[in-house]
């Protein structure tokens, strides 16, 4: 067991312990608190078994314990498990979480356990960065291809003149790229390349020379299929171990895996790597308000293991003395169009996957429930998605490109 693991685990033990604790207390009080959590939902406009089609269908009565218990961990998990339904989560999440519904439900030493968790260990070690690929990114690419775009960008689009999200998610690497105002000859490091469809389309766009790095092996195969015969590289490489010079660097959708205790070294080894007058394009997901947490028990487990959202004061933090800001663009609204589309797909498309999964009823539930959510959280603009251009301080200033 590493140092670190040691102090970790006596706190999950303690963390594991206050849970016992709570078990007891809400099953005494278990009443008052299924009218505390009827009455909540009904004031945030999601009526407990109600007309709408945002409102919840409650099927099983352990429910309310569930939520009491364990907040939107349990929320998810009885979702999963087929207590209640409710055929519009995208909207229920967007209501209840508007009205900060899982912060109210919260009592005190929650704020302190998740913050033990997720906080103060660092969770996103170069032995740990490995686990998101193994239980969220290997899942299998048909999973992928059945819900995303053809070019497999698994991050927000740019809706402004599209008509579809093959359109969104094409407009969104044409900003990239001229927000990275790139030119012929180049060379470009792209962190967290997913399938390769940015690489790709970098380097047939622009003539530049791509380097990828991704931690999942099956995203590295379709990647470097899609960028054969171009001068596009596609490593299987943690971003720690970088140590060469680039032109420009672009991340999109990765910093989210980077953790905030690991904020400085992802900015040191950027600046590392970056010639002096290039850009880095950082796009992330991000919050700026105490409405939701960084991290999510329910995603955490399982959706995105060990990742963790950076607030917008962080991400300044991380840069001083390191890189200037030149712009900050919040592209988060165009989130809820994508996760929308994508939720659209996967329903349409499930039929044609469901036989990869031992579960499917449960993994379908799941997986419907991820996309949703996400929907909700980026309606209710509690979550953004920032598009951040940082130089090492560009003589002349940045024009910002919209």
């Amino acid at each position: 067991m590493e140092l670190m693991e040691i102090p970790y685990f006596f706190a999950m033990l303690a963390i594991k312990g206050y849970r016992m604790i709570t078990w007891v207390i809400i099953k005494i009080i278990i009443r008052p608190l299924t009218t505390y959590i009827i009455r909540v939902h009904n004031e945030a406009g999601a009526t407990i078994n109600g007309p709408e089609l945002w409102h919840p269908r409650i099927h099983d009565d352990r429910f309310y314990f569930r939520v009491a218990q364990d907040k939107l961990l349990g929320v998810g998990e009885s979702y999963m498990e087929g207590w209640w339904d409710c055929e519009r989560l995208d909207e229920f999440f967007n209501k209840t979480i508007s009205q900060g519904l899982f912060k109210v439900m919260m009592y005190p030493l929650d704020y302190v356990a998740d913050y033990v968790q997720f906080q103060l260990f660092n969770l996103q070690t170069a032995k740990r960065s490995w686990e998101v690929a193994e239980k969220h990114y290997n899942l299998g690419n048909q999973l992928f291809e059945a819900f995303l775009d053809p070019s497999l960008n698994y991050s927000c689009g740019f809706w402004r003149d599209a008509k579809d999200l093959t359109e969104a998610q094409q407009h969104k690497m044409e900003i990239i790229g001229r927000k990275l105002q790139l030119k012929k000859g180049m060379r470009v490091l792209d962190i967290g390349c997913g399938w390769g469809g940015l690489c790709k389309f970098l380097s047939e766009t622009y003539q530049v020379n791509v380097v990828g790095i991704t931690v999942s092996k099956e995203g590295a195969v379709i990647a470097r299929e899609r960028c054969a015969n171009l001068p596009v590289e596609i490593r299987v490489q943690d971003y720690r171990e970088l140590n060469e010079k680039f032109d420009r660097i672009v991340s999109v959708g990765m910093f989210e895996h980077v953790g905030k205790r690991n904020y400085r070294k992802f900015m040191q080894v950027s600046d590392r790597c970056l010639n002096d007058g290039g850009f880095l394009l950082l796009h992330t997901i991000g919050i700026d308000n105490d409405f939701v947490p960084p991290i999510e028990p329910w995603v955490n487990k399982y959706i995105f293991p060990n990742g963790i959202l950076p607030d917008h004061k962080e991400i300044p933090q991380a840069i001083d003395h390191i890189f200037t800001i030149e712009d900050w663009h919040n592209i988060g609204a165009d989130y809820d169009k994508t996760l929308m589309a994508w939720h659209a797909n996967f329903v349409k498309n499930w039929p044609t996957i469901q036989h990869l999964f031992d579960d499917p009823k449960t993994f379908y539930r799941m997986w419907s429930f991820y996309l949703q959510l996400g929907a909700g959280l980026f309606r209710s603009r509690k979550f953004h998605c920032w598009q951040i251009v940082l130089t090492k301080g560009m003589p002349g200033g940045y024009q910002s490109v919209r």
